[in-house]
């Protein structure tokens, strides 16, 4: 049994600073043509705030060093804070766009040098990762991607810092956990077609490190009640703001309207208003109504409810929806046996006060006029 600590940790931060940049603008993923598609929209990085405030959560005395590439690759998130830190001269400071190659060269330029390698990136900054280093070093990942399946990642910047804070004071057992990632191009399709790459190990700790993504299988019954119960309770007048999924799916099939099935939709008054929408096309819809419900599920095995995979329902478009409508603009729709594998359903929309704004219970739709509450938690 392989294990990190306890003492202080010497550790390596890489930032992919395109990695989630698609997300608000309904491009389901960064990789290739998504991510100059997002640049041209006006996309700007994230993963830089998501690396800030990671490691603005670290608790000094447990660290002993950190090591970064130059630029924005991670010396520019952490310039300014009071903790010890060294460049490490891995790639040109000012270049950009950055190349999965860089965090590739990164990685295998600090695997002898630290401890414990941080990276903030989503499921193809973890294949670069697993490709430099297999499980040669202990890893763990900062999500800021749009899909984060693999099941190396705390659940958010902040709990990552407490991962390491744990197994700097007391240790932690090292796991070996899936790095899996989908085909983007047939993502944009429809169709979710995943494959697992290999293994990385991760330090293990309790509620802080998310599971992999579960595979929607089955319960197809299920639903379809959801979907008829959710359909007869719609009202004249409202928004209603269809999240990505094949649970969704059926309340739009229940209405007869064609759902985009990994994308967000807009329904009013039974007819579709907006299909396969970006942040944008959102807060252009809310402008219109006076009134309008969040309709989403939450990720099977992982149990977030925002901020994986529908980046497009993003802080400000929660807000508003809160402003229009309170807490009953925020409708959970889930099959039994998925929520019952859930502690709680989790929220990381990269915006700390929205998150805890969501926070508190829900009445979820889990069948044909059934119903369960659920706890819902900022991840931090």
């Amino acid at each position: 049994m392989r294990t990190l600590g306890p003492k202080r940790l010497r550790i390596g931060l890489i930032v992919n600073p395109i990695a989630g940049i698609g997300g608000r603008y309904g491009l389901k993923g960064s990789d290739g043509e998504a991510f100059l598609k997002a640049l041209a929209r006006g996309a700007k990085p994230i993963s830089p705030e998501r690396a800030r405030r990671f490691l603005i959560s670290l608790n000094r005395d447990v660290i002993d060093e950190i090591l970064v590439p130059p630029g924005i690759m991670g010396e520019d998130s952490i310039r300014g804070l009071s903790l010890p830190f060294r460049v490490i001269n891995c790639v040109p400071r000012h270049k950009w766009p950055t190349e999965p190659s860089d965090t590739k060269t990164c990685s295998m330029m600090m695997k002898d040098k630290v401890d414990v390698l941080v990276f903030v990136g989503g499921d193809g900054t973890a294949r670069d990762v697993l490709n430099a280093i297999d499980e040669e070093l202990p890893v763990l990942g900062v999500p800021a991607g749009v899909k984060v399946y693999s099941s190396v990642f705390a659940t958010s910047p902040e709990a990552a810092a407490g991962v390491i804070t744990t197994c700097s004071e007391t240790g932690c057992v090292l796991e070996e956990r899936e790095v899996m990632d989908i085909d983007e191009e047939a993502f944009r399709q429809g169709r979710l077609v995943a494959k697992l790459y290999g293994y990385l190990l991760v330090p293990s700790a309790q509620g802080l490190v998310a599971s992999s993504k579960e595979p929607t299988l089955g319960e197809e019954e299920e639903k379809k009640a959801i979907g008829e119960t959710v359909a007869e309770l719609m009202k004249k007048c409202i928004l209603y703001i269809l999240g990505p999924g094949t649970t969704v799916k059926a309340i739009a099939d229940a209405i007869g309207v064609e759902k985009t099935l990994l994308g967000v939709d807009a329904v009013h008054n039974g007819k579709l208003v907006g299909k396969d929408l970006d942040e944008e096309g959102l807060l252009n819809l809310l402008k219109e109504y006076r009134r309008a419900v969040i309709v989403v599920s939450p990720i099977g095995g992982q149990g977030f409810l925002f901020g994986r995979g529908n980046q497009q329902i993003s802080p400000k478009v929660i807000r508003t929806v809160l402003e229009k409508s309170g807490r009953e603009g925020i409708m959970i729709v889930s099959t039994k046996g998925k929520l019952s594998k859930l502690k709680e359903l989790l929220v990381d929309t990269g915006d700390p006060e929205i998150d805890r704004m969501l926070e508190g219970y829900y009445k979820a739709v889990i069948g044909y006029n059934r119903f369960m509450m659920v706890k819902v938690k900022a991840a931090f």
